[in-house]
């Protein structure tokens, strides 16, 4: 099997979700230097060594061939030995100067625009700039992992590490916004953020309350990642399994004309 190696800056890490296979997958996403977009899967993120852990918005360098059951264009299997870490987070001085050369370096599209894409060329990543932000939508569902999920998280590996706790959101987040595009009817969309997950689940421990930890959620994501001196864009991707589409994370730099004012 061939692999080439890679310098990927980190954009996204969707939160954990079990695996019968990998025992858990983080959806993780980036730009390459030229700003084009890369997905490498399966990452079981928590299980990789400590030293190779990697931040958000990190240069890694990693050896990955072209996945044979993933046919999104973006999917490449890492080589999870290979993964290094090769710079400190780029900073958000300047208003994230540095993030926005290569996160904003083939510039922004509209859903209806990726969706075009994804019939020709199966594109399956892209980040949007939102006309309009109307709600962030807080919705409850399973509090607990459904069965099969909870059988391969109590199952020990005879060789591999034990299973660490994983706490399932017992709500699903989902924006409501419109594209700057014609054809654009508005979306709701979920976002399976890392950070929105550890969020909540900090918030939980702090208030001992679940609508509480909601809530402030909705204060960070909705408040304040979508309030009016912020430019916000939306990190979106397909689910392998579905085709569908859902928000993977945020970026947020202050507006610029704001800043003039």
């Amino acid at each position: 099997m061939t692999y080439e190696k890679k310098k990927v800056l980190i954009t996204v890490k969707t939160y954990p979700h079990p695996s019968s296979t990998y025992q858990e997958l983080v959806c993780t996403a980036g730009v390459l230097e030229d700003g084009s977009f890369i997905r490498l899967y399966p990452v079981d993120f928590r299980y990789m060594p400590y030293w190779k852990w990697y931040k958000k918005y990190q240069w890694i360098e990693v050896e990955v061939n072209k996945h044979d059951k993933d046919h999104r264009k973006e999917s490449y299997r890492p080589k999870i030995k290979s993964i290094k870490t090769v710079s400190e987070p780029l900073t958000t001085k300047n208003n994230w100067t540095e993030r926005k050369k290569f996160v904003l370096a083939k510039g922004c599209q509209t859903m209806e625009e990726l969706w075009g894409l994804q019939d020709v060329d199966k594109t399956s990543l892209g980040i949007i700039r939102p006309r309009e932000i109307s709600d962030f939508i807080i919705e409850p569902c399973a509090d607990e992992w459904k069965g099969q999920w909870q059988d391969v998280l109590k199952q020990n590996s005879l060789f591999g590490p034990d299973k660490k706790p994983l706490e399932k959101i017992p709500f699903k987040f989902s924006y409501m916004f419109k594209c700057n595009d014609d054809r654009c009817n508005g979306h709701k969309m979920m976002i399976e953020d890392w950070e929105v997950g550890e969020l909540y689940r900090n918030m939980k421990n702090k208030f001992n309350s679940a609508e509480i930890a909601a809530q402030k959620v909705k204060e960070k994501f909705f408040d304040m990642i979508c309030a009016p001196n912020i430019d916000t864009h939306f990190f979106v991707g397909t689910v392998l399994s579905h085709g569908t589409w859902v928000i993977l994370g945020v970026f947020w730099p202050k507006n610029n004309a704001m800043i003039l004012l």
